[in-house]
């Protein structure tokens, strides 16, 4: 038999449907779970656009450290270790006294420089005060020995004048000597023959003998004046040397000046060595050269040369963030942009900027920068160095020590 089927009255006119309800209920739910759905859609999307404006306005990373300029302090002249004034990790200020080297060869080096600075100052003093008695010595013997030339010219002139006086006459006495001896011939002709009266004759003798004396005392008077003008002409060639010699006054002058130069010099240098002298034994107390921590290998006794490594102060004032991001990550992040410093061991979120981002990448620092010019090269994302640094006052408590990891947030809006 086949199944019959319900069969529905249909309404009159006049008359309303009837409503079925269970299918009003089921309407009224799935609208509602619609309205559910459309608003978690809608609000995924908002925490979505939210969070992903939120994280693209900073970039972090997890590979960053906090760094610092270690100070190594070595001595600067050898010597003895007397007193070491500082422990291991002990905080010590700028320009404190670490450690003492033992000063007595240094005082003993500066004395000496002492000593030679003062000789070296006397002798340039000394030297000094010759320049100007040499200047009027040389003057004084330059216009001297002009006047000594002038005065041996004269006498040789005088001299010659008075050689040829005394050979004229010379001439003179040995002419009448010839004649005043002819006459006495002849007289004594004249006598003998009785001729003239001996009184002629003995006038003619005595002006014979006369004559002669004349010319012995005419020779000598011209032997006289021979030795005069050899004297005369000696003074002469005296006067010209010593005129010469005075010439060279200024020469003279000039070398006094370049000693008394070379002695200022030799002053100068004495002083420089005692300055170095000083500065040496300044050098036997070690200061520490910023503030910080102290990490020291020194100990007393210990026998140190020049150069060689004390200690090392840590400068906990001056700790930076060294962070290494991603070359992807680096497109809108610029210099003076705030930043959050996460640090690991203690929980702290230290405030900090960006100050500087590294010329290339780290590998290109070191020993040997790898060579990608090959067949099998695989691209990877280089890294490169951002420096961050700490605001003022961030790291008062010096909890952040060098080496510990952090994590930096840098806000790039």
């Amino acid at each position: 038999m086949a199944e019959e089927t319900p069969t529905r009255s249909l309404p009159e006119a006049g008359q309303e449907a009837p409503v079925d309800s269970t299918r009003a209920p089921r309407r009224t739910g799935k609208r509602r779970r619609n309205v559910v759905i459309l608003a978690a859609i809608v609000l995924v999307i908002v925490v979505s656009v939210f969070l992903w404006r939120y994280l693209s306005s900073y970039e972090s990373t997890d590979d960053a450290q906090a760094d610092v300029h270690l100070y190594p302090v070595s001595a600067r002249v050898s010597g003895h270790v007397i007193r070491v004034n500082v422990n291991d990790n002990q905080w010590v200020e700028k320009g404190a006294v670490l450690v003492e080297i033992d000063p007595t060869d240094y005082q003993v080096a500066m004395a000496q420089a002492q000593a030679n600075l003062a000789n070296a100052e006397a002798t340039a003093q000394s030297l000094n005060i010759t320049v100007p008695i040499t200047s009027v010595n040389t003057l004084s013997q330059l216009e001297s020995s002009s006047s000594g030339i002038e005065d041996a010219s004269a006498g040789v002139v005088a001299a010659e004048r008075q050689l040829t006086a005394a050979h004229a006459q010379l001439e003179e006495a040995e002419a009448n000597d010839v004649k005043a001896q002819d006459d006495l011939h002849r007289y004594k002709l004249l006598v003998e023959k009785q001729e003239i009266a001996a009184q002629i004759y003995d006038q003619a003798l005595a002006s014979a003998k006369s004559s002669t004396a004349t010319v012995v005392a005419a020779s000598a008077n011209e032997s006289a004046a021979e030795q005069f003008i050899q004297q005369a002409r000696s003074r002469l060639t005296q006067a010209t040397a010593n005129h010469k010699s005075a010439e060279t006054g200024p020469q003279q002058v000039l070398s006094t000046r370049a000693r008394v130069r070379a002695a200022i010099a030799d002053v100068q240098q004495k002083r420089a060595l005692l300055e170095q002298a000083e500065l040496n034994l300044q050098y036997t107390r070690v200061l520490a050269p910023v503030s910080g921590e102290v990490n020291k290998t020194v100990v007393v006794g210990l026998n140190v040369q020049d150069g060689q490594q004390l200690l090392t102060v840590v400068p906990l004032d001056e700790v930076w963030v060294t962070a290494n991001f991603k070359e992807t990550q680096l497109k809108q992040m610029r210099i003076g942009q705030r930043a959050n410093i996460h640090v690991d061991s203690t929980g702290q979120t230290l405030k900090a900027h960006v100050d500087s981002i590294a010329g290339a990448t780290g590998p290109l620092f070191s020993l040997l920068p790898p060579e990608n010019a090959t067949g099998n090269y695989v691209k990877i994302v280089q890294r490169i160095p951002v420096k961050i640094v700490l605001e003022a006052g961030e790291n008062r408590d010096h909890r952040l020590r060098p080496g510990m990891n952090v994590v930096p947030d840098v806000y790039l809006h």
